[in-house]
């Protein structure tokens, strides 16, 4: 088997193990430009209000003047969701602090921040297919600075907080294939049927407090695209490993040694009746306060009868039915809990597998 997790990259089945790319979020402002076509932004939504220590953008569902309404789940303001729907008028709204929701903070004659409002459409209805462009728009808000009694401006000297709020929350997720005593990545990624693939997550903070890593969710396909058929789906239901359960396996997540580590050991398969030997495995990772305890969004249950890797067995009791959820977009998922989420879904990791 050979290798590759949160958007999806293909990968050259006899190359070396793919090491995990950035989100394809964080490119979106390359690959989803605003259609000018569309008109200017006074055309797009309603004028934004720029309030002492917030902004609340109004955003006509029908922006891109196509047809298309424009869903909740499809836009974001600097990575927040709409706070509310104005049906009757068709317009979603978002309200931030400026330092809030990504934004960025310019100083010259004025204070300008700027938002970034991102519209990514989603396959209509059951279907994997969208009738309009995606767009990317900058949102700003200007702010007169104060003069001294001098003809200067006074030029601040510090770091602007929202320069050190983003540099604070940059997380960097990694999923590995690692040696048998998990010390250093795996060399090769070619496995035989009987062997045992050590998966080790991880999660990588600048300034920022201690994080717990979760796997959220795992799909196994034979192409990069996660939606290809066939598919095999071995974690689900917010971090409940099925594979033992469903194949009767050995596999399962190893209980926790370090709080930003989590090792999982998935049994080598293959898919019946396909000559195919690399296989694409694309994982959903995403953190948590090392401070918060496992519940049923954020677990890590393996199968014999289910258990925790962080010792809380209780939160697994709903891996047979539904643990409820935090909505999944496809590129974030954002639960509503006192500690802030990030959730990634990695480039896949590709396995070649031999008899």
């Amino acid at each position: 088997w050979t290798g590759s997790l949160e958007r999806l990259h293909s990968a050259t089945p006899n190359s070396s193990p793919i090491r995990m790319q950035p989100p394809a979020i964080r490119s979106l402002k390359k690959t989803f430009l605003f259609d000018s076509k569309s008109g200017s932004s006074r055309r797009i939504f309603s004028p934004v209000e720029c309030r002492e220590d917030s902004v609340l953008v109004e955003v006509q569902q029908d922006m891109l003047s196509n047809g298309q309404m424009i869903q909740p789940s499809e836009i974001t303001l600097g990575g927040c969701v709409p706070v509310g729907q104005d049906p009757s008028r068709g317009v979603l709204l978002f309200v931030s602090e400026l330092h809030g929701c990504g934004s960025t903070l310019t100083v010259t004659d004025s204070l300008i921040y700027t938002f970034t409002l991102v519209y990514v459409p989603e396959g209509l209805g059951s279907t994997p297919i969208v009738r309009s462009h995606g767009a990317v728009i900058n949102v700003e808000c200007h702010y007169l600075r104060r003069l001294n009694v001098s003809s200067n401006a006074v030029m601040p000297t510090w770091v602007p907080y929202s320069a050190a709020m983003s540099a604070e929350e940059r997380l960097m997720f990694s999923l590995q294939l690692m040696t048998d005593n998990w010390e250093l990545e795996r060399a090769s990624n070619i496995y035989f049927l009987g062997d045992v693939l050590n998966i080790e997550a991880s999660v990588v903070v600048a300034n920022h407090q201690p994080l717990r890593v979760f796997v959220d969710s795992c799909v196994a396909t034979l192409e990069p695209d996660v939606t290809s058929v066939p598919r095999y789906a071995f974690v689900g239901n917010y971090g409940c490993l099925t594979d033992a359960k469903v194949t009767g396996s050995r596999s399962q997540f190893l209980p926790r040694k370090q709080i930003n580590k989590l090792q999982m050991q998935l049994d080598a398969f293959r898919f019946s009746q396909e000559t195919r030997s690399s296989i694409y495995i694309t994982c959903v990772l995403k953190a948590t306060m090392a401070s918060k305890r496992a519940d049923p969004q954020h677990k890590a249950c393996s199968y014999s009868v289910w258990g925790s890797a962080d010792g809380d067995d209780q939160v697994c009791g709903c891996c047979d039915s539904s643990c409820n959820s935090c909505r999944e977009t496809g590129t974030e998922c954002r639960a509503v809990t006192a500690s802030a989420l990030r959730c990634l879904s990695s480039s896949p990791r590709v396995f070649q597998g031999r008899l």
